[in-house]
């Protein structure tokens, strides 16, 4: 089996005119050269992948071969070049150890170069004691530093130093690139493919190639852009354009369906939210022909960006963009992340919408707008859901008093009033559900036809006892309290109870039509009537601040108020 080569280190640079992407520093180095103009102390700073060491190994070599007439291709200068590799060796004696081979000359060539990596890992007291042999090395001696931070080098040594900083490399240089690679080794990629590799490759020519290797050893030598997402895991564009079509076209239905579909892809909110942010930039870079040339996409995703751009409104991407941004901002703070994000295209979904005035900027499309509403009917006591087509005036149902009071379980003589009713998934009908449960409705009923039975005192505490412990039992404790504050007495066929305040008797009046109700029913006679009396007397009994505490304690022990004041005690 033949030895492998990755291709970071086969088709590493050997000229400057190979280095890919940093034109101005390579042209600056090689006038440098030809100019007798080079510093003997140079700072290679930059991302990882941009080619730092590429280009010291590359100066190192030029520099030797300067002034020669007959070059021998094979000769390489290997003697002259030092690499150390400032991670592992950072100490103080790491750097005499260097000092002190600085001083013998080149047996070959004219110059010796250093190249000291990751030179940021140096100790404090290691930077000082390289201080003055930086400052002022021996004529046959170059040091070329290459760092990822600069900013962790103190300021004595950057002084000292011509500095040199790499850019990352564009998506366009490190696609051709790749394209070059492609051939040399007989395989046949496709223009997205090669695009989407340099995307993820962040601007590192490394990272692209390693990448390269990696997916040509899971589809061999057909690199499709298929291919190339699914070994990648990158959510391929076409989502977003089919996302966007559906957002335009205000589905939020399908909408919720296609995230779904992302989500059980393996793909996470927080990934599909960003992308669709900045897809939606591309698409607005894509409106104006003078900005069209900001798009790093391929040539066939380029036609489909400028297809959709023409679909898409300024307001509805700029809003979009915001909200979508604003998620992202808020995604990894949120506790429910999934709903964060079904609310934010939701909100994107309906910013095109005109079917009815919008006045909140987080508007999303009522549920009546969609097509397939879920309406359950009672039938025969048994519960039929079917789907229903919503149309532009969406159909009413009547429902009886008869069935409304059913639902609220108590029984009541047929009513001449109707009520409407609204699908059981809109935000109206919760509230109509839940004004038939709490509120009251007072409905004129003649009584002159009702029965009249006459009714013992007896029976009149066993139905309030039962209505009382009936309420305990549901959770109404406040009301139960309310209604055992007295006990009910009969006069002229009305029952009397007496409260010790006013705001009981408007809470127990507000419950008063219920009362009655079940009391008539149970008693058989629908001509009683609740009268609700407060007495002043009775109310000044019931202690509620802390002083009236304090007083109504102090009438019952006298020694109370001595020992508050022994004490000196507040209230």
């Amino acid at each position: 089996m033949e030895h492998f080569i990755v291709s970071a280190r086969k088709y590493r640079p050997q000229t400057f005119n190979d280095v890919i992407g940093q034109q101005a520093i390579t042209n600056t180095l090689e006038n440098a050269i030809k100019n007798n103009h080079l510093a003997q102390a140079l700072l290679f700073t930059g991302p990882r992948g941009v080619g730092k060491t590429t280009c010291a190994r590359i100066l190192a070599k030029k520099i030797n071969q300067d002034g020669k007439t007959e070059i021998n291709p094979d000769e390489d200068f290997a003697f002259n070049i030092f690499e150390l590799d400032a991670a592992s060796n950072n100490s103080v004696d790491d750097i005499r150890n260097l000092t002190d081979q600085v001083r013998i000359p080149p047996q070959v060539g004219k110059y010796k170069v250093y190249i000291i990596d990751e030179v940021h890992m140096l100790s404090q007291a290691a930077f000082n004691a390289f201080l003055k042999t930086l400052e002022e090395p021996p004529a046959h001696a170059i040091f070329i530093l290459a760092t990822t931070e600069k900013h962790k080098i103190i300021p004595t040594i950057l002084s000292r130093c011509q500095i040199f900083d790499f850019k990352r490399i564009t998506v366009i240089d490190v696609k051709n690139y790749l394209k070059v690679i492609a051939e040399k080794e007989g395989v046949n990629a496709d223009d997205d493919a090669l695009h989407i590799i340099a995307q993820k490759a962040d601007g590192a020519m490394r990272d692209a190639l390693s990448i390269f290797d990696r997916v040509v050893s899971f589809s061999g030598k057909e690199l499709t852009r298929l291919a190339v997402t699914e070994n990648l895991n990158v959510l391929d564009y076409d989502e977003y354009f089919k996302m966007t079509e559906l957002l335009l076209a205000n589905d939020i239905p399908k909408v919720l369906i296609q995230f779904n579909e992302i989500l059980s892809k393996g793909f996470d909110g927080h990934h599909f939210i960003s992308g669709l942010a900045s897809h939606f930039r591309d698409l607005l870079v894509a409106k104006d022909t003078a900005t069209v040339t900001l798009l790093e996409v391929g040539d066939n995703a380029k036609k489909r960006y400028l297809e959709q751009s023409q679909k898409a409104s300024m307001q509805f991407l700029l809003q979009g963009i915001e909200k979508a941004n604003d998620c992202d901002l808020k995604y990894k703070t949120s506790k429910n992340q999934r709903l964060l994000v079904e609310l934010a295209i939701m909100q994107i979904s309906s910013i095109t919408f005109d079917g009815e005035k919008k006045n909140d900027t987080n508007y999303i499309i009522p549920a009546k707008f969609f097509g397939h509403v879920i309406v359950e009917e009672k039938i025969d006591s048994v519960l039929i859901t079917e789907p229903i087509i919503a149309k532009e005036n969406p159909t009413t149902y009547k429902k009886t008093d008869e069935l409304v009071l059913e639902s609220i379980k108590l029984e009541t003589p047929k009513l001449n009033s109707t009520r409407k009713r609204s699908s059981s998934l809109s935000l109206k009908s919760i509230d109509r559900q839940k004004e038939i449960n709490d509120i009251d409705v007072v409905e004129i009923v003649d009584y002159s036809s009702m029965p009249k039975t006459e009714f013992t005192d007896v029976q009149v505490l066993k139905a309030w006892k039962q209505y009382v412990d009936n309420l305990i039992k549901n959770g109404k404790k406040s009301i139960a309290s309310i209604m055992n504050a007295d006990t009910p007495k009969v006069k002229d066929n009305n029952i009397h109870i007496v409260l010790p305040n006013k705001l009981m008797q408007s809470q127990l009046n507000s419950q008063k039509p219920r009362i009655l109700k079940v009391i008539r029913e149970k008693l058989n006679n629908f001509s009683i009537d609740l009268i609700i009396d407060v007495n002043e007397i009775q109310e000044k009994k019931y202690a509620y601040t802390p002083q009236e505490k304090y007083a109504k304690l102090k009438e019952k022990n006298p020694f109370i108020a001595e020992f508050r004041k022994s004490l000196d005690l507040d209230i």
